[in-house]
């Protein structure tokens, strides 16, 4: 269930003592959870869990540990009660502003994306310096604002998360204009390394480096 999309690429230190790969694992039990509780599952054991999403089950409960004493003997989880716990655990038990910056055809996609809008987090503004742009919105309704709007915007939306969705050359002097602007956790689709900032956290989605994995994946298995 991990999306192919996505390359970890996360700056800053694991919350709490849990890694980044461990966070990653508890966000796929959420979606698992809720897809259990959406079907009327009540309680599920850690083998259930895994053996319906073709998880590791002595993994679920090795990440589930490092929150505590979750399950029931005899039992297994109670779905509401574990995916109401992953939700706080995670910080989307509460709806988290995001801009995205730069309204291009990805940073439109990305803006209408219901990921995005749906379980924690909301779009409330989509910016780019493109003068022609200002004034249009994207199929949802979420209007193209200019640059000077931004730190107005962030302020009294309360924003916490910012999207790069520009061209590599851009990326940074983008991802510093957020973090002047008050953004501490950066989403970045830009294919370049950006230089970090002490108390911000970025996160970079480069495709690239997915398709070159797949890439070397089929090499290998030529080979064999």
């Amino acid at each position: 269930m991990p999306s192919p999309l996505k390359e970890r690429r996360t700056s800053g230190a694991a919350r709490d003592g849990v890694s980044e790969f461990t966070t990653e694992r508890l966000s796929i039990y959420l979606r698992c959870l809720a897809q259990l509780e959406a079907a009327g599952v009540t309680t599920i054991s850690s083998a259930k869990l895994a053996e319906r999403f073709h998880l590791n089950s002595a993994q679920i409960r090795k990440d589930l540990a490092c929150l505590g004493e979750l399950g029931i003997r005899g039992v297994g989880y109670r779905v509401a009660d574990l995916r109401s716990h992953l939700a706080q655990a995670l910080g989307v038990d509460r709806t988290r502003k995001i801009i995205i910056f730069g309204a291009g055809n990805l940073g439109i996609a990305l803006a209408d994306h219901r990921g995005f809008n749906i379980d924690g987090f909301e779009v409330v503004g989509l910016f780019d310096d493109d003068d022609a742009k200002h004034g249009r919105s994207t199929r949802n309704g979420i209007p193209i604002q200019p640059v000077d709007r931004l730190e107005a915007v962030i302020a009294s939306e309360r924003v916490e998360i910012g999207i790069i969705a520009v061209p590599a050359p851009a990326a940074q002097e983008v991802c510093d204009l957020l973090v002047d602007a008050g953004i501490a956790a950066i989403l970045n689709f830009a294919p370049v390394q950006l230089r970090q900032r002490e108390g911000v956290a970025v996160t970079s989605v480069d495709l690239r480096i997915n398709l070159e994995s797949l890439s070397f994946a089929l090499t290998s298995v030529r080979k064999d």
